[in-house]
Order: C-alpha cells, then structure tokens, then sequence
C-alpha cells in the first residue's frame, strides 16, 4: 500500500491554518456520523466559520478542496478525488502562481514599488497577476493571443490590468515575445511564468503537501495532472516523489499537440524562453494547456522524470467529460479539467481495484462560456423547456418568428 508521508512542508499561505476539504450541516444524525467517520478528509460543519477575517485576498490562496467523483464517472471498485483548484480566489490554479511570482519579486527586490508588471498569457494567469497588482497597487499588463476567450479579457481589465492582444499567427510565442519587448522598452517587471523557479517552489511548497496532508490517513496510488507552464506538475511531481513515492505520477498532455511525445527539445533564446514555434505544435482546445513550446519549468520537472506515464487526451474528449462532471457531479470546471479527469478515468480504468487517484480541475467552467465547452448550451429555450412553460398559463415567453 501506498500512503502519503506525514511530514509537512513550511506552507507559502500562512494566514490558513487547517483544511476545509468538506461541509456538512450540523447534525446529530448517526448516518452522518457514520458518513463522517468513513471518509478520510477532514470536515467543518455548516455555520463555524471560515476562521479569523483574512487581511487581504492573497491570503485566500490555496488549501483548496478535494471532492469524491461518484460511481456515475468513476470504474467500479476505485476511488477518484477531484482537486478543485477553482475554489481559488479568482477561480484558477494560476492564483498560487501569481502569488508566488509577486511575493518572491517583492522580497529579493527585482519588483519595485509603484512598477508596472507585464505577463503572457492564455488568461487565468493574467487573472490571477491582475488580482495580485490590484491588491498591492502596482500597474499591470497582459499580454494574451487573439484565440483566447474574450471573458477572461474582461475579466482582466475589471482588475485593472491593460490588455494587448497579439495576432492568432503569432500563437503562444508571439504573446511572450510582445511581453518582453514591452518589458525591455518601459522597464517594467516581467513575471516569466514559463522559467521561473518560483512557480514550482509554490506547488511544492503548497499544493503537493495539501493533497497529501488531506489523505495522510489513506493511500494515494495516482496523481493526475496536465500542463500549461508545467508548475504544477514540476512542483507536485517532486514533492511526491520525495514524500510520497510510492504514488506513480501521469501527465497528460493534448493527442493534436504531443510536444513532449514528440521527443523534440524547445529552442531557447538565453533566459529560457522560446527562441521559436514548436514543430509538434497544432492547434487545440484545452485552453491554458500545451502551448505552442515546451516551457523551462516543465523541462526541467521533466528532465528529473518525475513522470511515471504521459498519456495523450483525443478530441472532443476533454469538452465531453467537463460537460459530464457538469451534469453528473455538479463540478462545474474548464476544459482542462475536464481533459484530466479523462485521463484519470483511463488511469482508473487499467489500475488495480481499491486505487485512489487524485486529478486536479485548474479552473471553473465560466472561464469558457465563448469556447467549444458552451457551444451546445443555448441562450434561448428549447422545445422541451417550452413545454414546460405553456404547461400553466402565466408568463410563458413565446418565441419570436425570424
């Protein structure tokens, strides 16, 4: 059996001291008691309290919840946890990195008071960095490709942040060039997501102690993860292969852009970023995933193989299972969500009965209302939501003929 280590890293969120994995309503009843008693995350009843008020937003960042997927998506005789990264502040795993970039850049000085912060960005973290520069009064830029949806460019400038969307040709290595040629001619503080040590040191710090510190009293065989700068799977990866190493550790990465299956190494420029388009690259629609170059930070997690198994996501897949732990399970994450929890389903699937894996859900499912994951909801109601409405005869909203 494979139990995750007791020992517990000196987390980057001091402000919050315990680990709110599940609510229930207070109650005497011995069937919850039992409920409660049979689980291995801890839980809060409904009405204690988060705790003491928070001093600033920052401080809300991590220690998020794991949630049981049910026997309605799960194989039989396997338990899956959902790591619902979007019960994050701004609703995205991004938050921690943000976090980390800023916090890190303020204490060794490179981040100046009053100076501009400039990032690229498929959007959640541009949110996360417009969050981070709003709550500490410093100027912010994103730099985002055309591509991505136009929520998260609003979301951004609600926060403040200025919004310079480069051309769908460039792809993801136009974004980053145009954000370092800004940096270099305004002199503006540059987060370098997709190189910076600090944005693993965070998840290793933060998110792989979470996950183990909430199942120390259980096993963990899997860890489920895709990439977009590779942080999370170059920080969780390390910490669970250092405290955990029995749990086998699977990237997941697009079937239409295999970069990493490809087995061709990103061409760099000096400070790690990419010198040019990844040949293995295609267009996808896991936003936030696999851009157009294998990042620094996933690399170097790469080089160190932390991965036990890469197993490649096809089409239509990830919008298909969003949609279904939607419906099923009422987790309301994106598309990359929903692409790791296919691949723990198929990990699920080929594991010995009685294994326990954990698949993280970066965002909410909101982030992608313009996206391929909403192109089947409609605005307007269906025949059958008619019928329910002519079904009594007040206030029914007849449709207008074209």
């Amino acid at each position: 059996m494979k139990f995750c280590a007791l020992n517990i890293a000196v987390l980057g969120v001091t402000s919050l001291v315990g680990t709110v994995s599940a609510f229930v309503a207070p109650s005497s009843s011995s069937v919850v008691s039992t409920q409660l008693r049979r689980t291995a995350l801890p839980v809060k009843a409904r009405g204690e309290g988060y705790g003491p008020p928070l001093d600033n937003i920052s401080e809300a960042v991590g220690n998020t919840p794991m949630v049981k997927v049910s026997d309605r998506i799960c194989p039989e005789g396997r338990t899956i946890y959902a790591k619902c990264e979007y019960f994050n502040p701004l609703s995205s795993v991004k938050d921690r990195l943000a976090l980390s970039i800023i916090e890190s850049a303020e204490k060794d000085g490179s981040l100046k008071p009053g100076q501009t912060v400039i990032e690229a960005t498929s959007g959640n973290t541009g949110i996360a960095v417009a969050m981070m520069c709003a709550q500490r009064g410093y100027p912010c830029v994103i730099t985002m490709a055309e591509p991505f949806s136009v929520e998260r460019r609003k979301l951004m400038r609600m926060l403040g942040a200025k919004v310079i969307v480069t051309p769908k040709a460039g792809k993801g290595t136009g974004m980053v060039e145009k954000a370092a040629e800004l940096a270099e001619k305004h002199g503006w503080f540059l987060c370098h997501q997709f190189e910076t040590e600090a944005n693993w040191k965070f998840h290793y710090e933060t998110t792989g102690p979470e996950i183990c510190n909430d199942l120390k009293d259980s096993k963990l065989d899997y860890w489920v993860t895709g990439y977009g700068t590779g942080g999370t799977f170059h920080g969780v990866g390390k910490y669970m292969k250092e405290n955990s190493p029995g749990t086998k550790v699977i990237l997941a990465e697009p079937g239409a852009a295999n970069l990493i299956g490809s087995g061709i190494k990103t061409e760099r420029k000096d400070d790690g970023s990419p010198a040019s388009s990844h040949p293995a690259f295609a267009a996808h629609p896991i936003q936030g995933w696999t851009p157009d170059f294998i990042p620094l930070v996933l690399e170097k997690g790469l080089d160190q193989t932390l991965q036990d198994e890469i197993v490649e996501i096809p089409d239509g897949a990830a919008v298909a299972m969003s949609q279904s732990l939607a419906r099923n399970e009422g987790l309301l994450t994106g598309i990359s969500g929903g692409a790791t929890m296919w691949a723990a389903v198929e990990t699920a699937k080929k594991a010995p009965e009685g294994s326990v894996i954990v698949a993280m859900l970066p965002d909410t499912g909101e982030r992608y209302l313009s996206t391929p994951l909403f192109a089947s909801i409609a605005a307007d109601m269906n025949e059958e939501e008619l019928e329910i409405a002519r079904s009594t005869p007040s206030f029914i909203l007849e449709p207008v003929e074209a």
